[in-house]
């Protein structure tokens, strides 16, 4: 079978590479993450069991011509095999490995399987104990697929496509309304549109667009402060809030976040050093505007919408996914604040709110991770938090008021500065978790496009930061029986509303951008079930 050749030339090139970086791995996992041994010896089983149940179907399909008429169901059985061959020709493209050892896992299960994927962005990725942990981003891999690969054969035909994917998209577990767009990344042309001009309710799929004007605002390299300064006449010392809901007060931070602990320490050393041991405290947490609830109201699924908050206000130890939340970020985080300086010798007052002056000096100051960090974690693991944050910072660098309706229309402003098609679209938040929200299958593809293109560099990690089916964030669990490692996609739920939105290689080796929006679902999973077997079909469908 033809589409299996580089397959086989690149096999030997996989295995060397892998026992060339083996060793370092092993070396920086010892030192960086002590318990991947034991995800690693929990997941083994898994990967032979996987490896064992696919290699057969390889086979097979290296057997079996292609018919020339091929019913659905077989493009979704298809996208698998598919998928390995396509991966081991770009696997030598992806490395290096990451140095922190956090691959080790998956780059077991991807040497076995041949396929690579995934982000680095230094958080929970939503990974399970017996599933692989996150890779690192690799840009290397997406211009692998969209640019050399893109050339070899013709893009899909929109009969063909329309042939594959109209009978999955009228499966009644999509419900009553559905839109839908392919685009293929190269050119830009749609192939296949259904409804596509057609505004639904996007969920979570807005944080795409969220992602997008962030960057393009910010730039990919921006980074939040968080700041203690000092009132020199009254020796008032301000925690003052930048706006990062990463920052963390965790002793053990293996993310790479902005360290309260440090912050406290750096702060009472410069105390100190002017003999100050003893300070009012307060907070600041004036950078954002309007109400810090969001419309939905209290909600496990995000905090309140502070400029100070540590640990996203969680209650619990978990670092993604719903959780109780305190209800006075700003106010806890200078408790907590205050506990670490006590640490260091620092006595202060019970905190309360304030504004630092133009005249405060700064004392200490910690930087969250760039924000094409931030914005891989907003997406791998549809944190909303991250995403009301870089709404309200997308808010300040559009100078529009720091809340929900500012954020709404600096995203709106920024798209439309990129010349992207906004008609029906409405941005009310952030998250997506406002059911007034807006978006058509055609500005998610082509915010996709555009964040593939050349000429916009900085918008590269609203692609890099999509989960991997198969391996990270909310697509760990899905497509284990499908295009895994193949499908990077954004989800998108809410009640009544299923929606995917991502990039996907088709067997072609073509790099095509979709959206599938639905409303009026009535079994979430039925819905996800369908959404993912559509996906499939894509990966596997050779309809050049």
């Amino acid at each position: 079978m033809p589409e299996l050749r580089p397959w086989r030339a690149a096999r030997p090139h996989v295995t060397r590479f892998a026992n060339a970086v083996r060793p370092r791995l092993a070396r920086a996992a010892g030192a960086v993450r002590p318990g991947l041994t034991r995800a690693k010896d929990a997941v083994q089983p898994y990967l032979e069991r996987t490896v064992a149940a696919v290699k057969p179907q390889v086979t097979r399909l290296a057997r079996v011509p292609r018919p020339k008429a091929v019913k659905t169901w077989q493009y979704t059985a298809g996208a698998a095999g598919a998928g390995l061959a396509l991966a081991a020709t770009v696997a030598t493209a992806a490395g290096p490995w990451d140095s922190s050892g956090q691959r080790t896992a998956e780059q077991d299960r991807a040497v076995a399987l041949e396929r690579t994927g995934g982000t680095d962005h230094g958080g929970a990725s939503g990974a399970t104990a017996a599933g692989p942990l996150p890779a690192p981003s690799a840009p290397s891999v997406l211009t692998a697929l969209g640019g050399a690969a893109n050339t070899v054969k013709s893009a899909p035909t929109g009969r063909a496509l329309a042939t594959v994917l109209d009978p999955l998209l009228g499966n009644t577990a999509l419900g009553t309304r559905h839109t839908a767009a392919v685009v293929d990344v190269a050119s830009g042309k749609r192939l296949y549109g259904a409804g596509a001009g057609t505004a639904l309710t996007p969920a979570s799929t807005t944080k795409i667009a969220t992602a997008v004007a962030a960057l393009s605002a910010l730039g990919a390299d921006h980074r939040l402060v968080t700041r203690a300064a000092l009132e020199a006449d009254t020796k008032e010392l301000v925690l003052v809030g930048g706006g990062d809901p990463t920052l963390t007060a965790r002793a053990d931070d293996g993310g790479g976040w902005a360290s309260l602990r440090e912050l406290a320490e750096q702060t009472a050393t410069a105390l100190k050093k002017r003999d100050i041991t003893t300070v009012t405290l307060s907070y600041d947490k004036t950078l954002y505007a309007g109400s810090e609830i969001h419309p939905i109201g209290v909600n496990d699924n995000l905090a309140p919408v502070s400029a100070l908050m540590v640990d996203e206000a969680r209650t619990d130890d978990t670092a993604s996914g719903p959780a109780p939340r305190t209800t006075d970020p700003a106010a806890d985080a200078t408790r907590a604040f205050a506990r670490f300086l006590s640490d260091h010798g620092i006595r202060t007052s019970s905190p309360g709110p304030s504004k630092a002056t133009g005249r405060a000096e700064n004392l200490a100051e910690v930087l969250s991770p760039p924000l094409s960090a931030l914005v891989e974690r907003m997406l791998t693991n549809s944190d909303n938090d991250i995403a009301e944050a870089l709404a309200r910072q997308t808010a300040l660098a559009d100078r529009q008021r720091a809340d929900f309706a500012g954020g709404g229309k600096a995203i709106r402003a920024q798209l439309k500065k990129l010349g992207l098609p906004l008609a029906g679209a409405g941005f009310h938040d952030g998250s997506g978790l406002d059911r007034a929200d807006r978006l058509t299958a055609d500005l998610l593809t082509s915010l996709l496009v555009k964040a593939g293109d050349p000429a916009h560099p900085d918008l590269r990690p609203a692609l890099t930061g999509l989960p991997v089916a198969g391996f990270t964030g909310t697509l760990t669990s899905r497509y284990t029986d499908g295009a895994a490692g193949v499908v990077r996609a954004k989800t998108g739920t809410l009640t009544g509303v299923n929606t995917l939105a991502g990039t996907v290689v088709d067997r072609d080796g073509r790099l095509l951008a979709f959206a599938f929006l639905t409303s009026d679902t009535r079994d979430p999973a039925a819905a996800q079930s369908a959404l993912d077997r559509t996906a499939s079909a894509l990966a596997a469908c050779g309809c050049g």
